[in-house]
């Protein structure tokens, strides 16, 4: 119980910090600028950031299902993971970790122009759109949200054999910004940009102390399960 409320926990962070990214905290401004079209419908823009959460939650939750179900059905991985698990969490851990320092990073494409036409499509769908939004932007990874998911979620779920539960977590983690600037922008408009101004101060800072520990913890694992070291 204690291991299944301490990955719950992780997912949950792992989420938070995705969306606070500067990657993913673009596509959340975006998915805001399309609730906010409906400020005179307080219940519309809570209704929209809903539904955004729930697109995101489907993709991330579809995904790891996938993946996790597919890693555990073959005995040969599932036995692997069971026996090579800690060798290998230490290496993904201090990658991970590197990335969110900006130690590595990888170049990727622009997507404004799609995020733009993803819009359009998504008014077409009426308040619907906002699921769709919420889908297709949790699939859209950037180097930052693909090393939390890939490194750091679904190892977490394989190791505690959560194919729902902790990628639905996650998802909610991803979209909680969103949840609270329709809350916000029900109670008022104003105060939105001094919530996000807030949060980018924050997000820096945040990821690098995540960062740091990830490094410390993935160096910690490699010491004492690959090289043996009594610690």
């Amino acid at each position: 119980m204690n291991g299944i409320l301490a990955g719950a926990g992780a997912a949950l962070w792992f989420g938070i910090l995705t969306s606070i990214s500067p990657c993913p905290l673009a596509t959340n401004l975006t998915a805001i600028s399309y609730m906010a079209r409906t400020i005179n419908h307080p219940r519309r823009i809570l209704m929209s950031g809903l539904l955004y959460t729930l697109g995101r939650v489907v993709a991330y939750t579809a995904l790891a299902a996938v993946l996790v179900a597919s890693a555990l059905s073959v005995p040969a991985i599932s036995m692997g993971l069971q026996r090579y698990g800690n060798l290998i969490l230490g290496p993904i851990l201090v990658v991970v970790g590197m990335f969110l320092l900006d130690i590595l990073s990888l170049p990727m494409p622009s997507g404004g122009g799609v995020s733009t036409r993803l819009q359009h499509r998504a008014d077409a769908a009426g308040i619907w759109g906002a699921a769709l939004l919420g889908f297709v932007f949790a699939l859209s990874f950037c180097p930052t949200s693909a090393a939390l998911f890939f490194g750091s979620l679904l190892p977490l779920a394989l190791k505690t054999q959560s194919r729902l539960l902790l990628p639905a977590l996650f998802g909610i983690g991803t979209a909680l910004p969103v949840i609270a600037a329709s809350v916000v922008l029900m109670l008022g408009g104003k105060a939105t940009s001094r919530f996000f101004d807030k949060m980018t101060s924050l997000e820096l800072w945040v990821r690098r102390g995540t960062g740091a520990v990830f490094v410390l913890v993935g160096i910690y694992f490699c010491l004492k399960y690959i090289f043996g070291l009594a610690i």
